[in-house]
């Protein structure tokens, strides 16, 4: 094992407060990216592609299925290094319409025996016009990505849609495709939005604002009948894809859980994909299909792409395995692949229900 493998780093990291090492595994992504040399050549060594591998969707190139799942880097502020870890795309926010701290400290929490993470954070984000500043200054880069965005704390339920509206003004010119987040569950009464009302009243407003494809992510505590008839409103009401899931308030899960914020990681893999082969079955090949939630492997990985996942998303599991595990990942899906038989990955898609 290299001196400077993650194994070791983290070994640093993990005696530090979790958000203090995110704030540091940050500091380090921006310091690769403002290095052309080492950027090379940490791209070189953990990012795959493969004609395998590659889709084009919403009129970019994927090159590969694995990206980064919202809520890490939400300020746009490590954008260029993604590629560096081994990201085929990345997904950026929750951004809100003004700048908001978050919920108080401490906020974000390891669940070591559990390889999973609880955080409360509560949307803590520079708001719009800095994340506005950000992809100006990225206008040539060419990486496909997302743009999480979400209501501010303090935004009454029924103001809720103006808040969104904003955000479709705003970045109507940027990112690949919006994402529409009212399935946190750390800011009170977000996950109340949750409601065949409110999924028509904010799609049909993205359509007269925005021509980018709007997507809609959902929590993992719905009953899968209430999950399939909320994502059927949403496409039925113009959405261009579902991501399933956000995180988990189901603290039965672990002895270790704290009683708020939201659980990610391996405690949260099961759950995750028994909600999304639900909604999977029922509309597979009717949207684009992004799943998310526990992913440590390219078993799992896979597990999600038969079940009618386009794109697969990871976030909590890279603080445990680092970046090495998207290499894995990507490298093992063409290795599973080729041992069914396919010639590309579209044909793995869904396979459960063909």
């Amino acid at each position: 094992m290299s001196l400077f493998s993650y194994q070791n780093l983290k070994k640093i990291l993990f005696k530090l407060d979790p958000e203090t090492a995110h704030t540091v595994a940050g500091l380090g992504l921006r310091a690769i990216a403002h290095c052309p040399v080492l950027l090379r050549y940490v791209k070189n060594k953990n990012f795959v592609t493969h004609p395998i591998l590659q889709q084009d969707i919403f009129g970019r190139t994927f090159q590969n299925p694995v990206g980064l799942g919202a809520g890490f880097d939400k300020n746009g502020q490590y954008i260029t290094a993604m590629p560096t870890m081994g990201f085929g795309f990345t997904e950026i926010g929750t951004v809100t319409p003004k700048p908001q701290d978050g919920n108080a400290k401490p906020r974000l929490f390891r669940l070591l025996e559990d390889n999973s993470i609880q955080n409360a954070m509560g949307f803590n984000n520079k708001g719009s016009h800095y994340m506005l500043q950000r992809l100006k200054e990225l206008y040539f880069f060419d990486y496909p990505m997302g743009i999480n965005i979400g209501k501010n704390k303090l935004t009454p339920e029924d103001e809720a849609l103006n808040d969104y509206e904003t955000l479709f003004k705003a970045f109507k010119n940027y990112g690949d495709y919006i994402v529409i987040n009212i399935s946190s569950p750390n800011t009170p009464g977000l996950r109340d939005l949750q409601n065949e009302a409110f999924i028509k009243a904010i799609f049909k407003m993205a359509k007269e604002i925005t021509t980018q494809p709007v997507l809609l992510k959902i929590a993992p505590d719905m009953e899968p009948e209430d999950a399939i008839a909320l994502c059927k409103t949403a496409v039925e009401a113009g959405a261009a894809g579902i991501i399933a899931t956000n995180t988990t308030i189901d603290y039965s899960l672990t002895p270790h859980a704290k009683d708020f914020g939201g659980i990610s990681g391996a405690l949260l893999t099961e759950k995750s994909y028994q909600l999304f082969k639900a909604i999977g079955k029922e509309l597979y090949g009717k949207t684009l299909l992004i799943s998310v939630g526990g992913i440590d492997s390219a078993e799992e990985a896979y597990r999600r792409i038969k079940a009618g996942a386009s794109l697969v998303q990871v976030y909590s599991m890279l603080v445990y395995r680092g970046p090495a595990l998207i290499k894995e990942i990507n490298e093992g899906l063409i290795k599973l692949l080729q041992k069914d038989g396919y010639k590309h990955i579209s044909e793995a898609i869904g396979a459960d229900y063909k």
